[in-house]
């Protein structure tokens, strides 16, 4: 990404949504930029992620903790426990449908935050927030959908980027999380990714040893880019 053609942005200083003491900030390529489309590829590759139609990478001055990560594709083989969760679900209908709002898929969402994140400033969305979280006019973004015998459990917001997919966000039905709707819904966007013969699954960030987001290291193998590029974590 050349600094001269591209216009990066840093936000004021704000909480932190990992560690409740400290304050984050972010790099954001110009949201007016007339080519986002070509320039969120290259991104993904830099260790850069799209939230609504922001394409931002966390830039903090005094902390390091959150690492870009990704799975290639070709590589990854599921262990045990994500086999049995393959064969939990294999009744459900997975589809990629477009990213739009609807009725059915806002109520789904809405009940997510209120189970998961009670308190935390997400459980009280409005349409908008929904519309202007997970989508973007610009973004290749698709839904990939979750459903049991016609009735919604899950929903994926994936990137469909040239270069490889980006799993946006994830929110499913919390009366269905013996399902382990979360690990499916990467294990499934691994393999569409694999349909496509795209390289990688981008994970967003990962944080070792944090309980929200250690997870990724489960998907194995996994790439984590730091200043001598990507790198295989042991």
């Amino acid at each position: 990404m050349r600094s001269e053609s591209v216009r990066l942005l840093k936000t004021l200083p704000h909480p932190c949504g990992y560690f409740g003491e400290r304050t984050a900030q972010n790099l954001v390529i110009d949201p007016l930029a007339a080519d986002l489309p070509e320039l969120f590829d290259l991104a993904l590759t830099r260790g850069f992620r799209r939230a609504g139609g922001h394409i931002y990478r966390p830039a903090c001055p005094r902390c390091r903790a959150c690492i870009p990560a990704r799975v290639p594709v070709a590589e990854f083989r599921p262990n045990r426990s994500q086999r049995r969760g393959i064969a939990r679900n294999a009744d459900l209908a997975v589809a990629v449908e477009d990213a739009q709002y609807t009725d059915e898929y806002f109520t789904l969402y809405r009940r997510y935050l209120e189970t998961r994140h009670f308190g935390g400033g997400m459980d009280d969305a409005a349409a908008d927030d929904f519309t202007r979280f997970l989508t973007s006019p610009w973004s290749p973004t698709r839904f990939v959908t979750f459903r049991e015998a016609g009735r919604l459990l899950a929903v994926a917001v994936t990137d469909f980027g040239r270069l490889g997919l980006s799993a946006v966000y994830t929110f499913f039905d919390p009366e269905a999380s013996e399902r382990g709707l979360g690990t499916y819904a990467i294990l499934r966007q691994i393999e569409l990714a694999r349909e496509r013969a795209l390289p990688h699954l981008y994970l967003g960030y990962w944080i070792a040893g944090h309980p929200k987001m250690g997870y990724k290291s489960l998907f194995r193998p996994l790439e984590t880019l730091r200043s001598e590029g990507w790198t295989r974590l042991p």
